[in-house]
């Protein structure tokens, strides 16, 4: 999303970035590397340099979720910056932080307070993220959706024909809380229920003890015929499986899920969600419209939604029809770009 702000087009505001390059891929991020160190400060020398050739009024930054390596970076470079800027804007793609202090270490929680304190504006996606501005006494705090590129029409779209079994497609980093045990649960229930599909899950595996977790699973239960783990799909790969599943199902329960932007993927190509009631969740899957959301960490109810639409083309097509409205209202790039604008040249006009 940061790329996405990165690459829009305003008349009212200009940004210069300055990349946070910590993590080289998912299995580094959260954890420490000496690497890490010498990144951190040059990253900080080149704020630096930014701020005063720019001159720059306003920083925007993205803080972690709560977790301590990230914290910490967040309360170094923080520190080492943010008295340069006559505001500080806090976007949290991640949610909770604003709670973290007391998980810290005595002497670091002075610093996270001062690292933390009253950005002039924070940003959430969804309303029903934990409130980390207003806990950290910002001074307005705004909710701006994530968007995306429409990209229906840029490759085929298809659906199961009668007596073809669907396809249920799930895309995000294979970790158990991504509800991926969920789903693989959830999916062998509907089977023995009568349901006929098939399941592909898109994405990188958190580790490897996981990975043998879940191929155990699949093969202990005879599903090797009809689980398919993909492995990360990038462009057209990508967009050609979104646009070639019947069902999206993301039972997510992650630590720092803040939206769920793969939802929107999906009701781009007008795929009906089968999701959880799990932080900025609902605000992108709207119960009984666009599909289900049903509680967190729960294959049966994944599994009762799973085998009703299964057994509903209606219901697939008016849901599917429904998450492509929804869409094209609320979750474009284009109004993604609009409201970021909006809410930084208000920061930047106030300072």
């Amino acid at each position: 999303m940061i790329q996405a702000l990165l690459d829009g087009r305003f008349t009212r505001i200009r940004l210069f970035h300055v990349r946070l390059a910590y993590s080289e891929d998912m299995e580094s991020v959260g954890k420490f590397a000496f690497r890490k160190l010498w990144v951190l400060f040059t990253t900080i020398l080149r704020v630096w340099v930014a701020r005063f050739r720019y001159r720059t009024p306003t920083l925007y930054y993205p803080p972690s979720g709560p977790n301590t390596v990230p914290v910490l970076r967040d309360i170094v470079f923080l520190c080492a910056t943010r008295w340069l800027f006559r505001a500080t804007v806090f976007h949290f793609h991640a949610g909770g932080v604003s709670g973290f202090a007391p998980s810290l270490p005595a002497p670091f929680r002075p610093l996270f307070r001062w690292a933390y304190r009253r950005p002039a504006l924070a940003i959430r996606t969804a309303p029903q993220n934990p409130d980390d501005g207003r806990r950290l006494g910002a001074r307005q705090d705004l909710i701006v959706p994530n968007g995306i590129p429409d990209l229906r029409g840029t490759v085929p779209e298809r659906s199961a024909a009668p007596g073809e079994p669907l396809v249920v497609l799930f895309t995000g980093v294979l970790i158990p809380s991504k509800g991926v045990r969920v789903l693989l649960e959830a999916f062998a229930e509907a089977l023995r229920r009568g349901m006929d599909a098939r399941l592909e899950l898109m994405g990188k595996w958190g580790d490897e003890a996981f990975r043998a977790e879940c191929e155990r699973f699949v093969q202990e239960r005879g599903l090797a015929d009809r689980v398919a783990f993909l492995g990360v799909k990038r462009d057209r790969d990508k967009l050609l499986h979104f646009a070639g599943c019947d069902i999206f199902c993301f039972p997510s329960f992650f630590e720092a899920e803040s939206f769920g932007l793969v939802l929107v993927e999906a009701m781009q190509f007008a795929k009906p969600v089968v999701t959880t009631d799990w932080r900025g969740i609902p605000s992108v899957a709207r119960e009984g419209e666009n599909g289900f959301v049903v509680p967190i960490q729960d294959p049966a109810a994944v599994a009762d939604r799973l085998v009703q639409l299964a057994g509903d083309p209606a219901l697939r097509r008016r849901m599917g029809d429904a998450g492509r409205r929804i869409f094209e209202e609320r979750f474009t790039l284009e109004r993604f770009h609009r409201n970021m604008e909006e809410a930084l040249a208000g920061v930047s006009e106030q300072h």
